[in-house]
């Protein structure tokens, strides 16, 4: 039997699409091996060029593979391939590049070279493409949570991000071919699931009458889905028409990742962000209307070029203030091709560390602060997996749907169920909590992919 073996570099969404590709190599007879302790017949590798750091480690990895097998073939996909083929194309022992579209075509591509052993470059124009790729994930590594991909591209071309040009522009999945594959991953036996794309909120942007508001309420017609979290979302795309059904929902998750990037509005511009602060707070107002007790999480850039220290201070008020439960700190990191990278002022590495620490200081108080909030309320909570400090402890882990990483004691045969729980314990990571009882029929145990 032919093996297989994957690396993913960067986001979700290359972990989901890894995932879809994996589906393509097993239904075809491969079997999957361990990247780095086994030698394997093929290496997919899933590059991520989001900053200079991210291009030099895929190619790290791709020597890695060729040395592991030097008669293996070497495929690579994903943004840095999407967006320099040549500098991959350079490395001796590469046989197949793939950027961020047609990678259904990746056996194919597989069989060529076995016959010719000649490197294929099926690298094209990312911004000439108008359709949604179709890779499904039936069944993931996670028990409990499906993720579930909506959308492809972004059109808002950010100063600091390379991501439009290695993703292209918005494309959004068919609203039929959502529901379906949400039908099918309820059948699998998951309660929840997870909207993912590169740009999740704007899906609809291209489609005739239909956008995420509607799609959320065609999402509530699937029989047996207990909880839709959408992974993403812009200020802006928190329109009235998707408060209105989340205000309604019984369904939504408590919880939204809405990316500030910066709390100055100045530092807003110079990013090409398309709000204020003044506007991102008047929406998270209206999140915390429709949705009580909701837990905004959000992620931080750190020294943009030409942020002052009035500016950082300005930033930390408005976070603080905002009160999110949770912040992604990230030191802004230059990205070459973009215009943040060519701007003047760059700033010092040694100021951008003082900033994070600062506001990862910040984010222990705000994540706690929230936690204490829900102490003595019951929670229901889909379990996960053992306590991962100490597996042996008796103790289970999962998410509440307002997203607390709840731990108390239980055994794995709840892992799937939705528990009752009451948060006695608020923790800036963890919380304790005490089990009530089991608040619905288990999910069916996931077993190499179908459900028992």
């Amino acid at each position: 039997m032919a093996t297989v073996a994957f690396y993913t570099l960067g986001c979700k969404v290359n972990s989901y699409e890894t995932e879809a590709i994996w589906q393509l190599f097993k239904t075809n007879g491969y079997q999957r091996v361990d990247f780095e302790a086994d030698s394997a017949d093929v290496y997919v590798i899933n590059t991520c060029t989001v900053t200079n750091t991210g291009d030099k480690k895929s190619r790290q990895v791709i020597r890695r593979a060729i040395r592991r097998n030097p008669e293996a073939i070497v495929a690579v996909t994903g943004c840095y391939a999407q967006t320099s083929p040549g500098e991959i194309a350079a490395i001796p022992g590469v046989d197949i590049i793939v950027g961020t579209q047609g990678r259904e075509k990746l056996l194919e591509y597989v069989e060529q070279i076995r016959v010719e052993r000649q490197p294929i470059n099926a690298v094209g124009n990312i911004m000439k493409a108008r359709q949604f790729e179709e890779l499904d994930v039936p069944s993931f590594t996670d028990r409990t949570r499906a993720s579930l991909k909506i959308q492809e591209g972004c059109n808002n071309f950010c100063t600091f991000c390379i991501i439009p040009w290695a993703r292209g522009l918005m494309r959004s999945r068919q609203p039929e071919s959502v529901i379906e594959q949400a039908r099918k991953l309820v059948d699998a036996g998951y309660l929840e699931i997870v909207l993912t794309g590169i740009h999740t909120g704007g899906y609809g942007e291209d489609l005739q009458d239909y956008n995420l508001a509607k799609l959320l309420v065609d999402l509530h017609q699937v029989d047996g889905l207990k909880r839709i979290r959408i992974s993403s979302i812009e200020a802006s795309q928190l329109t009235d028409e998707v408060l209105q059904v989340i205000d309604q929902s019984d369904k939504v998750c408590r919880h939204l990742h809405v990316p500030l990037q910066a709390g100055d509005d100045e530092v807003l511009k110079r990013m090409r962000r398309k709000y204020t602060t003044a506007q991102f707070r008047e929406r998270m107002e209206k999140v915390r209307e429709a949705l009580p007790g909701v837990a905004i999480t959000t992620d931080v850039i750190v020294g943009f070029p030409g942020e002052t220290e009035e500016q950082f201070q300005n930033g930390y008020s408005f976070i603080q203030e905002t009160q999110f439960a949770e912040l992604h700190v990230f030191p802004y990191s230059m990205r070459t091709g973009t215009p943040a990278a060519r701007m003047p002022d760059q700033v010092e590495e040694e100021v951008k560390r003082e900033r994070v620490a600062k506001l990862i200081e910040l984010n222990q108080q705000l994540t706690l602060s929230y936690a204490q909030r829900f102490v003595g309320q019951v929670l229901e909570v889909i379990p996960e997996r053992p306590y991962k400090e100490d597996p042996n402890s008796g103790l289970m882990m999962g998410y509440s749907d307002n997203y607390l990483n709840l731990v108390f004691p239980g055994s794995e045969e709840l892992i799937g169920k939705v528990c009752r729980v009451r948060l006695d314990q608020p923790g800036s990571e963890y919380c304790q909590g005490s089990l009530l009882g089991v608040a619905e029929q288990p999910v069916r145990r996931m077993v190499e992919g179908t459900a028992v």
